[in-house]
Formats: C-alpha cells, sequence, structure tokens
C-alpha cells in the first residue's frame, strides 16, 4: 500500500501513476462539486490523505478549490444571489477569525461530532419535510449561519453544511444555488491561502504540484456541469442532501 508520498511536482512527475491516481480523485471530486456546488474539499481531503501527507493535501486542496470557486463562479456569475452575500460574507469572516480561536484553545473532536450531529438532524428533517417544503429563512438568517460556516471552515476546511442549509432554506434554483455558493467559497478559499502562505504551509513545491492538478479539475468540472443542466431541481435537492449526509456521517467517526 502507498502511504506518505508527497504530494509535491518533483514526486507526481517522477511516479506517473501516483500522479493519475492523484488527478482521477480529484476529478471525482470536482464532478461532484459541479454537479451540486460544492463537496470537492470534503471528498478530495478525505481521499487523499489515504496515500499523501494531510499537510499537503490541505494546502494544494485550498488551491484547487479556489480555483474550482472562480471558474463556476464566472461560469454563474449572473446567477449570483447578490443580497444572500451580503449577509453571508461578514458572517463568515467573523467565523473564520473564531474558528481560529476555538481551534487553538479546544479540543475540536468534541465539535466535530457536535457538528456531525447538526448535519444528520438538518438532513432528518428536510426528508421528512421534503426540501422542496423547507421554511423559507429569512435574508438576516446568513449571519449567523454565515459566523457558524466560517467557523466550521476554520476548524476543518471547508463551512459547506451550514451555507448549504441556509441557501436551501432560501429556496433558491440549482443554478442560483451554485452561482451563489461559489461566492461564499470564493472568500473562504481567498482568507485560508492568506493564511497558509503566512503560516509557510503552502510551499513552492505543492504550489507546483498543484499546477499538476488543473487538467483534473477542469475535466471533473466540465462533466459535472453538463449533469447539472440536465438534472431537475428535485434530484439536486436530494443530492445535495445525500452529499451533507455523507459529511455527517463522516464528522461523527473518530
Amino acid at each position: 500500500m502507498i502511504t506518505q508520498a508527497s504530494l509535491s511536482y518533483a514526486t507526481l512527475i517522477q511516479r506517473p501513476p501516483l500522479w493519475a491516481l492523484a488527478g482521477t480523485i480529484i476529478a471525482v471530486a470536482f464532478y461532484v462539486r459541479a454537479v451540486i456546488g460544492f463537496g470537492s474539499g470534503l471528498i478530495s481531503v478525505a481521499v487523499l490523505t489515504l496515500i499523501f501527507p494531510i499537510k499537503e493535501v490541505v494546502p494544494v486542496v485550498l488551491l484547487l478549490d479556489l480555483l474550482g470557486s472562480t471558474l463556476l463562479g464566472a461560469y454563474d456569475f449572473r446567477e449570483i444571489c447578490w443580497p444572500e452575500l451580503r449577509w453571508l460574507i461578514p458572517g463568515s469572516v467573523i467565523g473564520l477569525a473564531l474558528g481560529s480561536y476555538i481551534l487553538a484553545d479546544t479540543d475540536a473532536q468534541n465539535l466535530t461530532r457536535f457538528l456531525g450531529i447538526f448535519i444528520l438532524a438538518y438532513v432528518v428533517y428536510a426528508l421528512v419535510l421534503k426540501p422542496e417544503h423547507l421554511p423559507q429563512a429569512g435574508l438576516p438568517w446568513g449571519m449567523p449561519l454565515g459566523i457558524f460556516g466560517g467557523i466550521v471552515g476554520s476548524l476543518y476546511g471547508g463551512g459547506g453544511p451550514p451555507i448549504v442549509a441556509y441557501l436551501q432554506m432560501r429556496h433558491l434554483d440549482k443554478r442560483a444555488f451554485r452561482a451563489t455558493f461559489q461566492g461564499i467559497a470564493l472568500t473562504d478559499n481567498v482568507l485560508r491561502a492568506l493564511i497558509y502562505v503566512a503560516l509557510t504551509l503552502l510551499t513552492w513545491q505543492l504550489a507546483v504540484g498543484f499546477l499538476l492538478l488543473i487538467p483534473p479539475v477542469l475535466l471533473g468540472l466540465w462533466a459535472g456541469n453538463r449533469l447539472h443542466m440536465r438534472i431537475n431541481q428535485r434530484a439536486f435537492l436530494m443530492g445535495t442532501l445525500a452529499v451533507l449526509a455523507a459529511v455527517g456521517i463522516k464528522y461523527l467517526i473518530p
């Protein structure tokens, strides 16, 4: 079994099978991202860390997510619901700062279990009511759920679940949902990239290794976007809940 191989440019270019394996994982992750708007970070980190060191995986996946958010955001730019972002982005920034403080002074494992329970409770709630019949959330709810998402982003590398719950309860159509999520994801990605650079977690070798993984990202986004345009709204909503359920289960497993 291959363990602890480097995700750097030098290793990937010298070991094509590793490059192909990492590329396949990335392509699948970004296929899911294009179909439902989120999930690439969770899938990439969960699988790539079985092969590569987590301290290398997280910064590289962050760059890949930054690329994915930029491309999807640009593609769907006209579909972005700006009023949502006016509440979500300030909340997310506050949450990222709070999450950094919590991470420094608290055992994050207990918080992980709480997050898993919260996500699964929401999934059950949404399934019982049916996603299309969820109550309408007011715009101001974007602030507390943005803060919650920012905290989750600081602790676990992606604040998707609380933001997904909020956008579902805003009853956006699938394209607007995906576009708006990219706006908040882009904010999160840029802030965390600056933190990683400041902490020297993002090295030159990893940055060049990221360049080798751009083609799989583009392939996954292209293929996933084709499905996104074809599925109906209910299939889209059920897909988001399925990914949320997988996230919740993952957070409950030590």
